[in-house]
């Protein structure tokens, strides 16, 4: 039997500290949006889990919603082609959106949603990333609540996949060169 913790290359992000750093993202959320009226909107499938754990620690009401937008298809490389494939379910005139992320690296998703929302009528759209990667940024990108920066390495756990494994890791790791070479 094939265990996936074989496949790590090193631990980078423990659950403690994913823990602390989530409560710490949401009990700023819920300071900065008090008298606000407030959307969460977490991108599928990466920020699943990021999300769920993030808006139990946000503690003013909020709306929740997601959407699924693709780039990758299953190459490493981000295409810089955006494709929504889930859109919001709900109209979203005059809401603040804060988009959560599970990573960011080149920007260009993000940098095409954000003027996609404010389109659509959004009064404001932040962004919330578990982990950032300026190293690959291509589109500048105002990143708002920042969780983690991360070395530049393929990474996985926590809802962050490659080829559609690992996410059921409790912690973030860094992937072994051979599993994607």
């Amino acid at each position: 039997m094939h265990h996936i913790q074989e496949d790590i290359q090193e631990v980078l992000f423990t659950e403690e500290q994913l823990r602390e750093k989530v409560k710490e993202l949401g009990k700023k959320i819920a300071e900065d949006y008090a008298d606000e009226k407030l959307i969460v909107v977490g991108i599928l499938k990466g920020a699943g889990i990021f999300m769920s754990d993030l808006i139990r620690t946000i503690d003013i009401p909020i709306r929740t919603d997601y959407m699924v937008v693709s780039s990758y298809g299953n190459a490493t490389i981000s295409s810089g082609v955006v494709r929504i494939v889930k859109d919001l379910e709900n109209d979203i005139a005059g809401w603040n959106i804060l988009i959560v992320e599970d990573i960011v690296d080149t920007g260009r998703t993000l940098s095409y949603l954000k003027d996609y929302l404010i389109r659509r009528g959004a009064k404001s759209v932040k962004i919330c990333t578990l982990l950032d990667k300026p190293d690959r940024r291509v589109n500048p990108v105002d990143i708002d609540y920042c969780g983690f920066i991360a070395p530049d390495e393929f990474i996985i756990g926590y809802g962050i996949d490659y080829a559609e494994q690992y996410r059921n890791l409790p912690f973030i790791a860094s992937l072994k060169r051979e599993i994607y070479e």
